[in-house]
């Protein structure tokens, strides 16, 4: 029989990556990359056609473009690409980690109220969500918005790009602001000023988006699954079940779970995502996570690896403002400086900062799912931070549960080579991670739970007053 092969790419803020998959064994048979240029300055935006040009580079680097059987896309969550009547970006995206919608987001939760944002939504937006974004961009950039005569998410756009189809998923669609479990709420696109017409069909879990148009470093007729967010592929890479915690250090920090009930959490703390399979994904996200703490390690002259135990110093690692707790206009804060605290000691506790608001909301976001799950049940630890021997015995230390690092990497590029898999066989995306064995990989022993360390941290946040609006951290 000949090989069958299934191409997923993730589409992240930092980088294009594609896996060519063997979909009968999950064997990776090629890989791709190609980097994207993100704007500094006031915000953090990208040109959305250097996406589309790191999509056909990271493709045909796997050596399997001209003989996959299908292809999805996976995508950084929540950003906006504003397009113009011939498809083009009437400016560069603003991305999910870009605060300037900040008063537009807190205007969403005055015009409606937390509630009710998150009975309709699942959620009480942020300035991450793509509705304060395109408030935003209606407020202050009026102009630009008029000319707009469609309005994707950064997957939305790559899948169009390759088959001429104007759609989306609901685990995507979830993470807008203004999408809930009945479709677009039109009250809330009234609101921002924004017409349903330019949004793309949110289609059923499973259903292909459509096939690849001729021209294109795929074979023209290819069949493309709908794709869905980088969370949502990454537990449909992991084969996640329900219930089973992941906490996922990357540039972005999160901890999510499948869950079987829609998650409503008008506090904030947790964000009422769909799932890409009819289920649902609450999640929790912090803004600085490994990037933050490499940062500190470089201020400090130190390798990242190159910690030490003890000391009294608390570090809120805010450089970029935060999500969780949602100060967005927030900055980093050290407290608790003595004579002899060591530079290692101090990048600890930049660690156990970045850790510790993650943690805090794990119970948060199983009881959103309706998952209490079990105490013993190792932790998924997965992302870029998650082979480092710091980040691992901090995230053991502050749970006190085991830690599981699975040895496949690139788990949202698998999911979204699953869900293309998924075309081929008939089977559902996460029953095919499942076969291929995704989520395999050594079990850490779990540790005692460093309740002093937890408890400075937690009193730190009080002092600093950072406590206001961050109900995920009182505990």
């Amino acid at each position: 029989m000949a090989q069958r092969v299934a191409i997923g790419v993730d589409s992240s803020t930092q980088s294009t990556k594609a896996l060519a998959v063997d979909i009968d064994t999950g064997t990776v048979l090629g890989q791709g990359r190609a980097a994207h240029t993100v704007s500094g300055g006031a915000g953090r935006e990208s040109d959305p056609e250097q996406w589309w040009r790191a999509f056909d580079a990271a493709v045909r680097q796997t050596g399997w473009a001209d003989r996959a059987a299908a292809v999805s896309i996976a995508g950084q969550q929540h950003g906006l690409v504003a397009l113009d009547p011939a498809g083009r970006p009437v400016r560069p995206a603003l991305l999910w980690n870009d605060v300037r919608s900040a008063p537009q987001a807190a205007e969403l939760g005055e015009l409606f109220g937390p509630k009710e944002l998150a009975d309709r939504t699942g959620s009480v937006p942020t300035a991450a969500f793509t509705a304060a974004k395109w408030a935003w961009l209606r407020a202050t950039e009026p102009t630009a918005a008029d000319r707009v005569a469609a309005v994707r998410l950064p997957h939305d756009f790559l899948t169009e790009r390759l088959t001429g189809a104007a759609v989306t998923d609901r685990g995507d669609a979830s993470g807008t602001g203004w999408w809930g479990p009945h479709g677009y709420d039109q009250d809330i696109l009234d609101r921002i000023g924004l017409d349903a017409a330019l949004l793309p069909q949110v289609l059923a879990p499973g259903a292909a988006a459509g096939t690849v148009r001729p021209g294109l470093a795929l074979p023209e007729g290819t069949p493309v699954a709908t794709g869905t967010g980088d969370n949502m592929a990454a537990a449909v890479g992991l084969g996640l079940t329900p219930g089973r915690p992941v906490v996922s250090l990357g540039t972005s920090g999160t901890v999510y779970a499948v869950g079987r009930t829609r998650p409503v959490d008008p506090s904030g703390t947790v964000a009422g995502f769909a799932d890409a399979l009819g289920r649902w994904l609450p999640l929790a996200c912090t803004l600085n996570c490994t990037l933050a703490v490499d940062r500190f390690a470089a201020l400090l002259g130190r390798d990242r690896a190159e910690v030490e135990s003890g000391g009294t110093a608390v570090v809120l690692p805010y450089l970029d403002g935060e999500r969780t707790p949602n100060l967005p206009a927030a900055s980093g804060l050290v407290h608790g400086l003595r004579q002899d605290t060591t530079p290692g000691q101090l990048l600890q506790a930049a660690y156990d900062g970045a850790a510790h608001a993650l943690l805090t909301a794990l119970d948060d976001v199983l009881r959103a799912g309706g998952e209490q799950g079990a105490a013993d049940e190792p932790l998924l630890l997965i992302g870029g931070g998650a082979r480092g021997r710091a980040w691992q015995q901090t995230v053991l230390r502050l749970s006190g549960r085991a830690v599981q690092v699975p040895v496949a990497e690139e788990l949202v590029a698998l999911g979204a080579a699953a869900q293309a898999a998924a075309l081929v066989t008939a089977e559902p995306a996460d029953a095919v991670a499942r076969r291929w064995g995704t989520a395999a990989g050594p079990v850490l022993a779990p540790v005692a739970r460093d309740e002093s360390t937890l408890e400075r941290i937690t009193d730190t946040l009080r002092r600093a007053g950072a406590l206001q609006g961050a109900p995920a951290q009182e505990r």
